[in-house]
């Protein structure tokens, strides 16, 4: 839903292909931190550096970074995010996953070959399930947020035989609601913002919209805070994607239907996770959605929508344990 897969942006403000068809562009090292949770060695901590590289794709190029050792972790971010989003919480799981992360087609760094095309969901399952292969290693864990998390159902529906378990955070599922006229109203209402009054309009609207716009005054403003330049960089990336988002993501991503019916009779096991601050909005509704049709039962994550960037190490724990815990 446009709400609530914006809500990631205000909040935000190797191996070789083994298909023929895909391969992998220049590899390079990015700074990364070592994992809080950094194995030690005697006395020597045995610290992640994040690798990046592409991977060509049919019609385009996938960014990507990949950092820690163990089964592999694809991360899905969602709406116009990319791949800095789970930045902190990459750094919490090095230890036990080798954590992929990336930026979805359309966004940031991974550029259509020509001109840009209406997100489809299709598609964004095959660049994900492109990327898995791309480390040949067999099934791989899957995280996605939001828009990501619709993504990564569409993956374990048509490639189950890529997917060990998919963790789908707060999936905006509008259609599975009883009655999603209103939800699919409100995100037309958001297109259409766009489309006659332009980008910075459109945004104004979704702020207005969520109440992020009442920010109450103080006395003394804080002091402030200096950004750390990955986050500054990560802000800058996501607020260039504002306009692919708004013309070619919001819509297809709100109307489209996961096929609950794979993934009912699938091998991979969804958990369908709601954050516990976000009891009683309607992405909690939208995941309890997904939830009834699947006939699972929905597991509670620390914080609300962006509780992986607001509470990265008690998220990674959760995430971990809903992956298995081992």
């Amino acid at each position: 839903m446009a709400k609530h897969g914006l809500l990631l942006v205000a909040a935000a403000a190797g191996a070789l292909m083994s298909t023929p068809e895909a391969g992998l562009a220049q590899s390079t090292e990015v700074p990364g931190k070592p994992s809080p949770n950094a194995e030690f060695q005697g006395d020597i901590a045995v610290t992640y550096l994040a690798k990046s590289a592409t991977l060509k794709v049919p019609g385009a190029q996938i960014y990507y970074e990949v950092q820690g050792a163990g089964p592999l972790l694809l991360m899905i971010p969602g709406g116009p995010a990319d791949a800095g989003v789970f930045d902190d919480l990459s750094r919490h799981l090095a230890d036990r996953y080798t954590v992929m992360a990336y930026d979805p087609r359309g966004n940031s760094r991974s550029t259509f070959d020509g001109p840009p095309e209406d997100l489809q969901l299709d598609v964004q399952a095959d660049d994900a399930a492109a990327l898995i292969r791309a480390l040949g290693d067999g099934p791989a864990y899957v995280f996605g947020n939001s828009g990501g998390a619709q993504i990564g159902l569409n993956l374990a529906a048509r490639y189950p035989e890529l997917v060990r378990v998919l963790v789908a955070h707060e999936p905006p599922s509008m259609m599975l609601l009883d009655d999603p006229s209103e939800a699919v109203a409100d995100s037309q209402g958001l297109y259409d913002a766009y489309q006659h009054e332009g980008a910075d309009a459109a945004m104004a609207k979704f702020f207005a919209d969520n109440g992020l716009e009442d920010v109450p005054e103080q006395a003394e403003a804080p002091p402030e805070i200096a950004m750390p330049p990955e986050a500054a960089a990560t802000m800058a990336r996501v607020s260039g994607n504002f306009e692919y988002w708004l013309a070619n993501g919001v819509m297809p991503l709100s109307l489209c239907r996961p096929d609950v019916d794979a993934l009912r009779a699938g091998r991979p096991r969804v958990v369908v996770a709601i954050g516990e601050q976000s009891q009683g909005l309607p992405i909690e509704r939208m995941g309890m959605a997904l939830a009834r049709e699947l006939g699972a039962v929905p597991a509670p994550f620390p914080g609300d929508h962006m509780g992986f960037a607001s509470q990265a190490d008690d998220f990674a724990e959760a995430l971990h344990q809903a992956l298995g815990g081992q």
